[in-house]
This record gives structure tokens, C-alpha cells and sequence, in this order.
């Protein structure tokens, strides 16, 4: 078993704002910790064009939140093999690594988009506004995983 998937959060430093990203082919979900680490809040959702002005706003985001750290869903398939869209993932991983020094690990986000879809049918939010929030909320909801695990 790799390193990553043994503890795939052992890079993340101990203290520090945590970015949680959920990567879209059209969007990128982006979700941010508390200083304490308690909760993950959606941020914004990105809209997806080139790799590098992608990044420069990723970046920005980085800057003006004291950013230590970047959970990254990995979109595994249900059976825990990897597809197309882990490869992808794992290609802008590798691509953001050569732009920021910060750690970057994965998270299985299996299921993350439908729980927090069918949390917002439950809220009885509207379908256009879903699809508004969707992606930031997935994140959210990936990042919480992962800063429930660190706390344990």
C-alpha cells in the first residue's frame, strides 16, 4: 500500500487554513477551513477555462487566506479503482505542484456530489440554484472528511 493511501493526509502540516478543492471538467468547488480546523466553508466555485488561469486564481486564493495545505477530491469509483477522472485529477495535482510549495493530498470523495445534492433537495432548494452551489458544497463536504480524520 502506497504512503498516500496508508495516510493520505500525512503531509498536511499540524496548524493552518486548509484549501478543499472538488474538480470538475467544467468547474472547480472550492472550500476553506477555520484557523481551528473545526469546519470546512464553501467558497466559490471557479469556472473552468485554461490550467494556468485556473491556477492564477487558485493562487489568489492562497495569498489572501494563508492557505497551508490543499485537499484535492479523488474521484475513485465506487469500487475503489481508478478511472479517467483520477488520472486527470492526479495530472492537475501534478501541475499545481510545480506552481506552489504548499502539500497537496487526495481525498476519496466518492458520493460527495450526490449527499450534498440530496441535501439540497431535502432543503427543497431549487434545481438552478443547486447547480449554483453544488460544486463548492462538495468540496466543503470533502474537506470536512478530511478534517474530521485529522482530528482523530
Amino acid at each position: 500500500m502506497t504512503e498516500e493511501f496508508a495516510n493520505p493526509l500525512a503531509a498536511i502540516p499540524a496548524t493552518g487554513k486548509i484549501l478543499g478543492l472538488d474538480l470538475g471538467t467544467k468547474t472547480i468547488g472550492v472550500a476553506i477551513s477555520d484557523g481551528m480546523r473545526y469546519s470546512a466553508t464553501p467558497l466559490e466555485t471557479i469556472k473552468r477555462t485554461k490550467f494556468t488561469a485556473d491556477a492564477i486564481r487558485l493562487d489568489e486564493l492562497i495569498a489572501q487566506n494563508n492557505v497551508v495545505a490543499i485537499i484535492l477530491g479523488l474521484p475513485l469509483n465506487m469500487d475503489g479503482s481508478e478511472g479517467p477522472r483520477v488520472q486527470s485529477t492526479r495530472a492537475f495535482a501534478r501541475s499545481l505542484a510545480q506552481r506552489i510549495t504548499l502539500p497537496i493530498a487526495f481525498w476519496d470523495e466518492r458520493l460527495s456530489t450526490s449527499a450534498v445534492t440530496r441535501m439540497m433537495i431535502e432543503a427543497d432548494m431549487r434545481r438552478d440554484r443547486r447547480a449554483e452551489v453544488v460544486d463548492k458544497l462538495a468540496a466543503s463536504y470533502i474537506l470536512q472528511g478530511a478534517l474530521d480524520r485529522l482530528r482523530n
